[in-house]
C-alpha cells in the first residue's frame, strides 16, 4: 500500500524527468505498481482510511510521484453531475483537444507540492486521451470539466512538467481567455 511516505515532494530529480514508455504486456511488477496508485487515490477519498493511515486525499496520481518513471496514472474523480471517473492507465496520452480552455477557480494542487501555490492553470476544456488499463486494453476516453484537468495534470507529472509552471508568475490570478472556470 501506498502511504504518504511513498510520495516524493517538490525539488526532487524524479519529478522533472519524462518518464519511459511502460512495455506491454505490462509486467506483473508493473501492474502491482499501476493497482497500487489507483488505490491510494481511492483510499485516500475514504475518510476512515485515510485517517488511520494519514494519507493526504488525492483526485490522482503518477507512477513519477512514488519514483518510478514510468509512464503510469490513476485517476478516480466525479465529474460536476457526479459520474465516476476511475482509472488507471499505462502510456496515457491526449490525443486531441479543445481550442476552449478551463481553469479551477480553486487553482490546483498536487500530492508531491506541500505549500498551496495560488493562481489559475490553463488547459484544455476538452481532451481526448488514449491509454493502455491493467490489462493491457487500449482505452479511449473523452474527457470535459474536472476529469479533463485531472487527466492533463497526471499526464504532465509523466512529461516532467508541475502544475504551476503553468501559472503566470507575474500575475497568477490573470483571466484566462476564452476559458470555463470550473469550481471545485
Amino acid at each position: 500500500m501506498i502511504t504518504m511516505e511513498d510520495i516524493i515532494r517538490d525539488g526532487h530529480p524524479t519529478l522533472r524527468k519524462v518518464a519511459e514508455e511502460v512495455t506491454l504486456p505490462p509486467s506483473d511488477e508493473d501492474k502491482r505498481i499501476l493497482k497500487s496508485l489507483l488505490e491510494y487515490v481511492k483510499n485516500s477519498q475514504n475518510p476512515e482510511i485515510s485517517e488511520k493511515y494519514g494519507l493526504r486525499p488525492g483526485i490522482g496520481l503518477a507512477a513519477p510521484q512514488i519514483n518510478v518513471s514510468k509512464r503510469m496514472i490513476a485517476v478516480h474523480v466525479h465529474d460536476e453531475k457526479g459520474t465516476l471517473y476511475s482509472y488507471a492507465l499505462f502510456n496515457p496520452k491526449i490525443v486531441s483537444h479543445s481550442v476552449e480552455r478551463a481553469y479551477l477557480t480553486s487553482g490546483e494542487g498536487c500530492l508531491s507540492v506541500d505549500e498551496s501555490i495560488p493562481g489559475y492553470v490553463p488547459r484544455y476544456a476538452r481532451v481526448t486521451v488514449k491509454g493502455f488499463d491493467i490489462e493491457g486494453n487500449e482505452v479511449k476516453l473523452r474527457l470535459r470539466g474536472l476529469p479533463a484537468i485531472v487527466f492533463q495534470h497526471e499526464i504532465d507529472h509523466l512529461n516532467g512538467i508541475m502544475f504551476y509552471d503553468h501559472i503566470d508568475k507575474q500575475d497568477p490570478f490573470k483571466p484566462i481567455e476564452n476559458a470555463i472556470p470550473i469550481e471545485r
